[in-house]
């Protein structure tokens, strides 16, 4: 039988491979945006395609989100994050030797796949490894860390990479996964559980996030009323319906029945949404008003965005020393009020002032998504973290491509680009101030209190 320090080994490897795997899937949602215009000027191709080498990757992992959660559960969440660090490397090969920019777009739409199956499997690997709620919730805060390096380090990296060959940013995933599987081989085999397939419930979920997902995209860049935009999302509600009704016909459907019965899934989950549309939708916005409006460089910009994400960074170790409810509303409430700060400050706000209020929104950061995420995982049993954490990271997708959605429309007519900029904010100010109302309602339990 193994001892205590055996299974202390086990779990130290599982959460060191979690962090890992966060950290590439995270890193390759951001580190592409400052190389497009290299990408361009090696493979050619319009502006579309260099679109889709960014929402290639956002679209597949959206889509397959719940779809590999429900795997996880059923194959094993070592099994799981295994396969899906091995499609991730190789697609990763492929990304950096594509020779032309349609290759290039087909290895980021396998990656978003394969980080479909990283993400679910990695928060499962942590429920798993740390059954006592207080060790999750600091495992928790550390996986989290390698999202909050990978979002503040992700465009400096790529940027020095760049300089050298924009190809080493997919190079970077090799040594990153080997170590990753290496660790993976170290943590104990996952539970299994022998249960019946949805086939109808598996793709009508599929098709109803594809849909919604492009419809989202889509709508960036054309419109919510164009004919293709409104063709998906009609295609997403009628494939949403064809799940639901699939869920009240089978033994065993892709969502557990009751999973939703949880007030805690319920609340996570929108606040997951919620911490999304605020912190991404104001990097998207606030990037377009300094350099459209500010006239400020992208290196410029970025600097601006430096002491938002480091703060978040630094901070995230620490969040499982507080109670989770009351940081949870603590960090809404002032995401709220960094944003309406700055959808109701004049355009000529100093760039120093803009920084400062920018802070607020990131400590959302770390008092937000780590114990929202712990709060979740321990609300359902273990055999079901793995479908919990694809509803919780679907809806945070979801949520960042809305608001850019939105947002991108509110600021697509010059005339009125400083008006779309406070509007698109007050909006996200408005979601995160009602997700702190209902963040009210989350039980107390000891972690919570």
């Amino acid at each position: 039988m193994a001892g205590p320090g055996s299974a202390d080994r086990h779990a130290g490897s599982a959460l060191a491979a979690a962090v890992l795997g966060f950290f590439v899937v995270t890193l390759d949602a951001v580190v592409v945006n400052v190389t497009l215009p290299s990408i361009r000027t090696d493979l050619g191709g319009g502006l579309v395609g260099l679109q889709w080498v960014v929402d290639g990757y956002t679209l597949m992992f959206a889509t397959l989100l719940l779809t590999a959660g429900s795997w996880s559960d059923r194959a094993g969440a070592r099994r799981s994050f295994g396969t899906g660090l091995v499609v991730f490397v190789l697609a990763s090969v492929g990304c950096g030797l594509a020779p032309s920019l349609p290759l290039l777009v087909a290895a980021r739409f396998a990656q978003g796949a394969a980080a479909a199956a990283i993400m679910p499997a990695s928060m499962s690997l942590i429920r798993q490894a740390f059954p006592d709620p207080s060790a999750r919730s600091r495992a928790v805060a550390l996986w989290a860390m390698g999202g909050a390096v990978a979002s503040s380090a992700g465009p400096v990296m790529g940027g020095v990479l760049t300089m050298v060959d924009w190809r080493l940013i997919f190079f970077l995933n090799l040594p990153v996964g080997a170590v990753a599987l290496w660790l993976t081989a170290r943590t104990q085999p996952s539970p299994r559980r022998a249960v019946s397939f949805d086939p109808i419930g598996q793709a009508t979920g599929v098709v109803a996030m594809a849909a919604l997902t492009f419809a989202t995209i889509q709508a960036g860049s054309t419109g919510f009323g164009s004919a293709t935009v409104i063709v998906a999302f009609a295609l997403a509600a009628v494939a949403a319906v064809g799940f639901v009704l699939s869920h009240h016909r089978v033994a065993n459907p892709m969502l557990p029945q009751g999973l939703f019965a949880s007030r805690t899934v319920v609340i996570t989950v929108i606040t997951g949404f919620a911490f999304m549309v605020g912190y991404y939708g104001l990097p998207f916005v606030i990037s377009l008003f300094l350099q459209q409006h500010r006239g400020l460089t992208a290196l410029q910009t970025g600097l601006v965005f430096v002491p938002m994400m480091v703060i978040g960074a630094v901070l995230t170790p620490f969040s499982a020393r507080f109670p989770r409810k009351p940081i949870i509303i603590a960090g809404l409430t002032l995401m709220a009020l960094g944003l309406a700060a700055i959808g109701l400050a004049p355009a000529s706000i100093p760039v120093w002032v803009l920084a400062g209020l920018m802070m607020l929104v990131g400590l959302g950061g770390p008092s937000v998504a780590p114990p929202a995420t712990a709060a979740l995982l321990d609300s359902v049993p273990a055999h079901q973290a793995g479908v919990a954490a694809g509803v919780f990271n679907t809806s945070r997708q979801v949520g960042g491509a809305l608001a850019v959605a939105v947002f991108g429309g509110l600021l697509a007519h010059p005339d009125s680009f400083v008006r779309g900029v406070h509007t698109s904010l007050l909006i996200a100010a408005v979601v995160l101030a009602a997700t702190t109302v209902l963040a009210l309602f989350l039980p107390s339990t000891k972690e919570n209190a």
